[in-house]
């Protein structure tokens, strides 16, 4: 299939920055999607700075990104974590990481629908969290990520008819900047979280990349509403971060 344009939140570092690479070596166009500029760039790649905490913010990059490109793939890897013992949570922590991982996906997706439909072919894919089984300290992050399979599921529903399959992605612990800002990089805790992780070692970007691909492949249309753990069997069992 030719012409396949790939939208990415949080395309420029991280596990976006991976896929987004690696789609770009397939001959994707690739609009990434960031609070602030990539350190690289490429000719088939279209940065666009903004804030996906704003609604209004994302609103307007939707409508331009849908004007200018027939999107094919979109892939809201971008996320936050934010986190708080139940006795510090408050209701702003709820209501802005719903605005990141589910308005702005809402925003995006309904920006894109009528390109992906008049060509009978979409790739919705989200970046979950294995935290939305639970995790202390993630009542916000968890409540808004656990939304993301249920908004995932539905809209897998009402667009199969018009070959637009959905999926998650929903990665364990993995070494990005995330990662590192709740648990110190190189540290005697990172070390043991990961002999706690059945695999024995942290995730990285590329493990979670690869399996994002596998949603991406048009070939992969009859896979839909499906949640994939990245997480090295954490998923499995209780995992204490």
């Amino acid at each position: 299939m030719d012409n396949l344009t790939a939208v990415i939140t949080g395309g420029s570092k991280g596990i976006g920055a991976d896929l987004a690479g690696r789609l770009l070596e397939k001959g994707y166009t690739v609009v990434s999607l960031s609070r602030g500029a990539p350190d690289w760039s490429h000719a088939n790649m279209v940065p666009v700075e903004v804030d996906l905490l704003d609604a209004d913010a994302v609103a307007e990059a939707s409508a331009e990104i849908a004007a200018q490109h027939e999107v094919t793939h979109l892939v809201h890897n971008a996320g936050l974590i934010w986190p708080n013992l139940l006795e510090d949570v408050t209701p702003a922590d709820i209501t802005g990481l719903a605005q990141l991982h589910l308005g702005a996906a809402l925003t995006l997706t309904q920006a894109c629908l009528p390109a992906m439909k008049n060509r009978k072919f979409g790739r919705v894919l989200f970046n979950g969290s294995r935290a939305a089984l639970g995790v202390p300290t993630r009542t916000a992050y968890a409540a808004t990520k656990a939304g993301i399979v249920g908004m995932a599921r539905t809209w897998a529903l009402e667009l199969a008819p018009h070959g637009i399959t959905v999926n998650v992605v929903a990665p364990g612990p993995v070494l990005t900047d995330n990662f590192w800002g709740i648990i110190p990089e190189g540290s005697e805790r990172e070390e043991a979280l990961a002999e706690r992780i059945p695999v024995g070692r942290l995730g990285t970007p590329r493990d979670v990349s690869n399996a994002f691909l596998y949603f991406c492949d048009p070939e992969n249309g009859f896979v839909t509403g499906q949640t994939l753990y990245v997480c090295g069997g954490g998923s499995v069992g209780s995992l204490a971060l």
